[in-house]
Formats: structure tokens, C-alpha cells, sequence
């Protein structure tokens, strides 16, 4: 029985359904805490936990889903060319935001983290937690950080920006899809634009712009930020 749960042909099913079905019943009782990612992840944990199959089983009986996670967001660049315009007309005040959102991002998770006891290493792992997981990965190794650990942070954000972003968003009245779109495309990543990426073409075009820009700065301001950080606190 466990040389069969740990196939490709049961894994892959299985990961299908679940999120198939999560997403079902999300569309059916509107609930935020039905995402079909939060779901997923945690039926597929709780399945390599009882079947004691490993996470590198798993990883390599599903690459064919995770091979599709990179033209999945490429295919946002077609999104994007469909509201090139409205990007050029407003190019400077995306440009802004972007970079004061990535600067916010960056100094607040280093700020609740010293308060809370942190570590530097865990400061400086934590800065590029709302970047996609290459980039985090890259930028955590050029500041001296502990890349496992960052993605690790990088999946709690992107779920976390995922089931309530868009919900947090309407509550404190933000409704428009660029806004939406470019929020939470720079502080949840991919996830946070495929939560809202069934919305309409606009959220999808506006979330992978906010994630690529927040990648670029991050990436650029994030090592000097740390630094100064660092001298600072310690």
C-alpha cells in the first residue's frame, strides 16, 4: 500500500483534487479560509506526515504541476502588455509606491523582529520575505542570511498574503484592481496574485507587476537597508 501512495500517479492526483476541491467549496461559501493553496498545503503535510513518504519523494512524483509554475507567471507579461498604457501613464507614481511599499516591507519585519528577540541572522533572513522565492533566495545569500529559512518565510507570507490579503484590502477600502493588483503582488508574491488573479485580467496584470518591481528593488535596497539595520540595533 505505501509503494503506491508514493507514486507519481497518487501524489499528483492527489495534490489535483485537493486543490480542486478546496477551490470548490471556496466559491461556494466565499470563505478566505478555504484557499485552495492553504488547503493544499497542509492535506499534502499531513499526508507525507502518516505515510512517512519524504518531501524530496513528493517533489520530484509532482514536478510535472511545479513545472508550470514558471510559464504561469511569464504568461503574466501578456497580461501586462494588455494595460501597457495605463502602466506608462502612471509610471511614476507605481514607481513611488513601489519602492516605498518595498522599503516599508523591509524595515518593518526587521523592527517587530528585533522587538521580539531576533537573532540577526534572523533578521537578515527575514528582510526578503515578500520577494519570489529565487530572488528571496539570492538576496538572503548576498546579505549573509540562511536561505532555507527565508523560503520558509517566503511560503508563510505568500499564503498568509493569499487567504487574507485581498480581504484586509476591502476593509480598510481599498477596491481598486491596480491598487489590489500591485498591494498584494509586492507583499505576497505569485500567491498573492493568483488569489485574486480570477478577479479579472486587470488584479492579474497589476499583481505580477507589483511582484517583478518588488523583486528588482528588494533586491537592490535590501542588502543596504539590512546593513544599516544591523549597525543600528546591534
Amino acid at each position: 500500500m505505501i509503494s503506491f501512495l508514493n507514486t507519481p500517479l497518487f501524489q499528483v492526483s492527489l495534490t489535483l483534487v485537493v486543490f480542486i476541491t478546496a477551490k470548490k467549496l471556496q466559491n461556494k461559501y466565499k470563505s478566505p479560509l478555504l484557499n485552495p493553496i492553504l488547503i493544499t498545503v497542509l492535506v499534502v503535510i499531513g499526508f507525507l506526515l502518516i505515510s512517512d513518504i519524504s518531501y524530496d519523494d513528493y517533489k520530484k512524483h509532482t514536478m510535472v504541476i511545479s513545472f508550470w509554475l514558471a510559464p504561469s507567471v511569464i504568461a503574466l507579461g501578456y497580461a501586462l502588455y494588455n494595460f501597457i498604457e495605463e502602466i506608462k501613464s502612471d509610471v511614476k507614481r507605481i514607481l513611488l509606491a513601489m519602492f516605498l511599499g518595498s522599503l516599508t516591507g523591509i524595515v518593518s519585519v526587521i523592527g517587530f523582529a528585533y522587538l521580539f528577540g531576533a537573532s540577526k541572522l534572523t533578521i537578515i533572513s527575514l528582510a526578503p520575505k515578500s520577494v519570489t522565492t529565487p530572488i528571496a533566495i539570492e538576496v538572503s545569500k548576498e546579505m549573509g542570511g540562511v536561505p532555507s529559512l527565508t523560503v520558509a518565510f517566503v511560503i508563510v507570507v505568500g499564503i498568509f498574503g493569499a487567504v487574507f490579503g485581498h480581504s484586509f484590502l476591502k476593509i480598510i477600502g481599498v477596491k481598486n484592481a491596480k491598487a489590489v493588483g500591485l498591494s498584494l503582488g509586492a507583499s505576497a508574491h505569485a500567491l498573492g496574485t493568483a488569489s485574486i488573479s480570477e478577479k479579472g485580467p486587470d488584479y492579474s496584470a497589476f499583481g505580477g507587476l507589483g511582484m517583478a518591481l518588488n523583486g528588482i528593488i528588494t533586491a537592490i535596497i535590501a542588502p543596504w537597508v539590512v546593513q544599516l539595520a544591523i549597525f543600528l540595533l546591534y
